[in-house]
């Protein structure tokens, strides 16, 4: 399993930042917005994708489960269903303290958090 680069402290990602903070193309992210109902990037001018933290996030626990876990597209859909948090290994939530959390960020970094206390 490669590192993947920590993510930036900012709003909104372009589609080609992901791909290279999640190590996946971007015909693969367009491809997963299709199969998973939680990835829904904003969408401006000219249809550009604008990604925010919580959404990169899920695509490295998207990656995780497919790549890492060898998950199909539909087990790797139950698993996120089923609301299991990201691995303990995964970046956690870096935002400004003057920027509030996301109600989608901060359950991800809630489940994060528990998950690490259930391992030890």
């Amino acid at each position: 399993m490669s590192t993947l680069p920590a993510i930036p402290a900012k709003r909104y990602f372009t589609i080609g930042e992901v791909s290279e903070l999640c190590g996946v193309k971007p015909y693969v992210l367009r491809y997963w917005e299709q199969e998973f109902t939680q990835l829904r990037p904003q969408k401006r001018r000219g249809n550009r994708r604008y990604y925010q933290h919580h959404e990169v996030l899920l695509i490295r626990r998207i990656r995780d489960l497919l790549y890492d876990q060898g998950f199909t597209i539909s087990g790797a859909r139950n698993q996120l269903s089923d609301g299991p948090a990201a691995p303990g290994g995964m970046d956690p939530i870096a935002l400004p303290s003057d920027e509030p959390m996301s109600m989608a960020e901060l359950r991800i970094e809630l489940l994060r958090l528990r998950d690490a206390l259930a391992d030890d």
